[in-house]
């Protein structure tokens, strides 16, 4: 079985939004990473030197390979990110081994098989 790893960084105000996307489509778990900061091609605004940006969570999603694009796509059209500037962004990276995902495996498997 093959994973990718989906790496998503939203507001958080939305995150649960994006975590419950994923699981719609597949996804088995989700970690939350809080309070991460960006910039994107216009530098944020600031007021006295405090930055007038919302925080952002990172939500990194361990997925099998099969649902991936699936997921990534939901994520992209539940959040509108081609839609508002600033709105997130979402990408995938191919895992090469992962451990602590006996569990996952094998619901997957059977979900994998049915779909196939």
């Amino acid at each position: 079985m093959h994973f990718k790893l989906i790496v998503v960084a939203v507001e958080d105000g939305h995150t649960q939004e994006v975590v419950e996307a994923a699981r719609s489509e597949g996804a088995t778990g989700a970690t939350v990473l809080n309070q991460a900061r960006g910039e994107g091609l216009e530098r944020p605004k600031t007021f006295f030197g405090m930055d007038l940006v919302s925080q952002r969570d990172v939500v990194l999603l361990l997925v099998e390979q099969h649902l991936a694009r699936r997921i990534l796509e939901r994520i992209a059209a539940t959040e509108g990110f081609d839609d508002r500037v600033g709105a997130g962004i979402a990408f995938q990276i191919d895992v090469e081994d992962a451990v602590g995902i006996v569990h996952q495996a094998n619901t997957l498997k059977a979900r994998i098989e049915e779909e196939l």
